[in-house]
């Protein structure tokens, strides 16, 4: 197959996506694929570029505001780039802004170029913390009670009280997330969401055990559990500095809260109708009950990754992931054509 890697973008996790596209893009290389690196922001990669990229590794924190700006004063159309018109697939290692939110994925389902993950709605769906959590409601999947800002300090202690988890609504990795315990800190943590996106929601805080399970081919893979060392909180530092938390798969889970938690992901999975693969991230509180917290329709593919992990506790290699993701992508899109 030729096979297009794209990554990078212009969200504040860029660095990620970059990781995950480079481990996606040597495993690829390796089993013998020919490969481009495409970073959506400055086109398929030159040689000296892509020596660069796969170097490249997360640093603690996200990037700056300004270092973003910086790459969107001269991005590169996608499909302008050279050598990508005769790609089998294009494999999305993409991380939020337009590469997740289904802004590229609307584009690539008027071309008809074959694309891994979710199409457009769906991940319009996934991406949208607020619009997530009503479709979980309407399919009687728990899920932490929530507000959308503006709203009072009143409001927020009538119907959440405290500890509240306050977050951009279409971000990822914990990016401008807080845990606020202290009622005359919830505005500078509503300050420091709106940094990053232009929507905030505000949560009722749940204690308790960290669960994910990964989705693939409408089948829920195996429970893992993610333990912070730092924080309450599985956050940006926890997952991407070395030794920043523990993660168990599978999780020390009875059967029953096993099925429990694989039966709800699959759900939460099929009510956004997201398609191919995702990972469903969990809490369990001090009683056993299971709260669905959001989806990934994207989920991380470095070499630490949770979804991978799933799957290869599932006894899934990371190569045979990569190729599948791959063929579900080229099969879904040849049945639609159909």
């Amino acid at each position: 197959m030729k096979i297009a890697i794209v990554f990078g973008g212009k969200s504040a996790e860029r660095e990620v996506s970059i990781a995950s596209g480079v481990q996606v893009f040597k495993t690829l290389k390796e089993l013998g694929h020919e490969v481009l690196a495409v970073d959506t922001a400055k086109g398929v990669l030159s040689s000296s570029d892509e020596k660069r990229f796969l170097s490249a590794h997360v640093q603690v924190i996200p990037p700056s505001s300004n270092a973003l700006a910086l790459i969107q004063s001269g991005p590169t159309e996608l499909l302008s780039s050279p050598g990508i018109a005769d790609v089998d697939v294009f494999f999305l290692a993409l991380h939020g802004g337009a590469g997740e939110d289904g802004t590229l994925q609307s584009y690539l389902d008027v071309t008809g170029i074959p694309y891994t993950g979710s199409s457009h709605m769906p991940s319009v769906y996934a991406m949208d913390k607020d619009v997530a959590k009503r479709i979980f409601c309407t399919a009687n999947i728990p899920t932490p009670e929530w507000l959308m800002t503006p709203c009072t300090l009143a409001q927020v202690k009538k119907r959440l009280g405290f500890p509240v988890v306050v977050k951009p609504n279409k971000q990822g990795s914990t990016i401008g997330l807080t845990i606020v315990t202290d009622p005359k800190k919830l505005y500078s943590a509503i300050d420091e969401a709106y940094q990053y996106d232009d929507e905030v929601m505000i949560e009722k805080f749940i204690p308790g055990r960290e669960l994910t399970v990964g989705i693939l081919e409408d089948r829920a893979l195996t429970v893992g559990e993610i333990i912070p060392h730092e924080s309450e909180v599985f956050d940006y530092g926890s997952k991407y500095q070395e030794g920043g938390a523990t993660e168990i798969f599978p999780a020390k889970l009875s059967p029953v809260q096993t099925r429990t938690v694989q039966n709800l992901g699959l759900k939460a999975h099929r009510a956004l109708k997201l398609q191919d693969y995702s990972r469903i991230d969990f809490r369990m509180d001090s009683q056993g009950g299971i709260w669905c917290l959001e989806a990934n329709s994207l989920p991380g593919l470095t070499s630490n990754s949770l979804f991978p992990q799933s799957a290869a506790a599932s006894g899934i290699s990371f190569p045979e992931l990569c190729e599948k993701i791959c063929w579900l992508a080229i099969n879904r899109n040849k049945a639609k054509r159909r």
